[in-house]
């Protein structure tokens, strides 16, 4: 594979759903970071080839994000964009295609990313009151609208959130919440154990506020644009062992573990990275961020979607030739607390690797502090079209920081897939 470099990148600050964010759709979020990227990078719109952006949530009103974000950001009318979703990897996807798309010389620079507004998830009627609401469209007469409307029922004024839908599998039946508890009774991984982990993502990113800042930019906040937000709001600067013990179990009342505080937020937010052929970027005279030396997606068992960075990581560096121990930084997207823990303890684990890695004995033991060392999703939030190209941009941020040479990150995905991406400087 041909030398694809990240010349640079920036992401809006991570908001919780339904608060500072909320009426910023996905498309104005996208075009936000696009511009932003567009100054800092300081490269002609015209020579931007592609725009390429993950989106779960694709706005009802702005098919296709990608090309409305693009023609926001002022990219030229003549320039190609297009959305991609692979649920939770939406942003590893769009990354990866964009590598693609540069690697058969179909483009030469791209803008990938992400745009995910939580907030802006439409309510959903169920097919029987979609029926009357359609039927009451066409009457032609008072009369016909009187009986059309007799028909309604209370319970056809209940709508279901389509994000709650989004949320759910529909070939195991399970909310992504469910499939972590799967995995904490497959692992038998104790409910303080989770809130440890939780608790420890808090107080990193709180450490972190100055180094977050780097890869971030100010948002002005809509309707008067006089209040602004330039750090992730989802942290809880007092968070302890007692109020997180406090929560409830979420979606198993009765022998759950997995809870609000153990979970990844609700988020809404915006990524974009610049990329090109490595040689392409030296002669545009940039000092580039890093380069992606490989990458793979898996499938996996869907009601254990959380075990997919495992399976993903194992895969990628087989195929890469590399070894756990080449890895110098980690970054594994938490969407639950569990299933990073389980993740972990499944690539450290000898049984596990007899039972699905025939080929090994054993993948390695990720050290903990190496693991996320900015906290993660837990504390940041994890808009699910978003989250991948934040991972690839905090990762190689950090790298630079740190002077390291290799990378690697990865992320479960709703429906049992795992996505990995190795990095390099």
């Amino acid at each position: 594979m041909k030398k694809i470099a990240v010349v640079n990148g920036i992401r809006t600050p991570f908001i919780k759903a339904w608060t500072l964010f909320e009426k910023m759709p996905a498309q104005k979020l996208g075009a936000l970071c696009v511009t932003e990227l567009l100054q800092r990078t300081e490269i002609d719109p015209k020579k931007i080839d592609e725009v390429i952006i993950g989106c779960v949530g694709q706005p009802i009103d702005a098919a296709n994000v990608a090309r409305v974000i693009s023609l926001y950001a002022g990219i030229p009318k003549d320039k190609r964009a297009y959305t991609v979703n692979r649920n939770c990897a939406s942003g590893f996807e769009s990354v990866t295609s964009a590598i693609e798309k540069i690697s058969i010389g179909q483009d030469e620079i791209v803008i990938a990313g992400g745009a995910e507004s939580m907030s802006n998830a439409p309510l959903v009627y169920n097919a029987q009151a979609t029926a009357l609401f359609l039927k009451l469209q066409r009457a032609k007469t008072l009369g016909q609208r009187l009986q059309i409307m007799l028909q309604f029922r209370p319970k056809h004024f209940a709508p279901v959130s389509a994000l709650q839908c989004a949320l759910t599998d529909p070939v195991c039946g399970l909310n992504m919440g469910q499939t972590a508890e799967v995995i904490a009774k497959k692992f038998a991984i104790p409910r303080e154990k989770q809130d440890a982990f939780a608790l420890e993502s808090h107080k990193r990113v709180a450490a972190a506020r100055e180094r977050l800042r780097e890869e971030m930019m100010t948002v002005f906040i809509p309707p008067d644009y006089e209040k602004f937000v330039q750090d992730d709001n989802g942290v809880r600067e007092g968070q302890s062992m007692e109020m997180l013990a406090k929560l409830k179990p979420a979606f198993d009342r009765f022998s759950g573990s997995v809870t609000a505080g153990n979970s990844s937020q609700l988020t809404d937010g915006a990524c974009a990275l610049l990329l090109m052929e490595e040689g392409k970027a030296k002669s545009l005279g940039y000092e580039i961020l890093g380069t992606i030396r490989a990458y793979d997606y898996v499938g996996l068992e869907p009601s254990e979607m959380g075990l997919g960075p495992a399976y993903a990581i194992e895969s990628v560096l087989r195929k890469s030739g590399l070894g756990l121990k080449d890895i110098q930084l980690f970054e594994m997207n938490e969407a639950f607390a569990v299933q990073v823990l389980a993740c972990v303890e499944a690539l450290g684990s000898k049984k596990f690797a007899e039972q699905n890695f025939p080929s090994r004995q054993i993948v390695g033991e990720i050290d903990p502090a190496l693991l996320n060392v900015n906290g993660g999703g837990i504390a940041l939030g994890h808009p699910v079209g978003v989250s991948g190209s934040r991972l690839i941009l905090t990762c190689l941020k950090e790298m630079k920081r740190r002077n390291l040479h290799r990378g690697l990150v990865s992320l479960c995905i709703g429906g049992g897939q795992g996505g990995a991406v190795i990095l390099e400087r």
